[in-house]
């Protein structure tokens, strides 16, 4: 996994066969009360790339 340090605005861009994709911190959120900061993301992806959250939509294999 590579992990990588982004400020607001700043992008991504991974290289594909398909295209590129790219992502953008949008927004960075306050912490509030017992909840950690987060950012919120804009992706841009060839339209035929799915885009999926794991916490909602399960990656196959990850079921047990």
């Amino acid at each position: 996994m590579l992990i990588l340090k982004r400020k607001l605005d700043e992008r991504i861009t991974i290289d594909t066969s398909d295209g590129q994709i790219t992502i953008q911190v949008t927004q960075i959120l306050a912490a509030e009360e017992g909840v950690h900061r987060s950012v919120k993301l804009g992706i841009e992806a060839p339209r035929h790339c799915r885009i999926l959250r794991e916490e909602v939509t399960p990656i196959a294999g990850d079921r047990p």
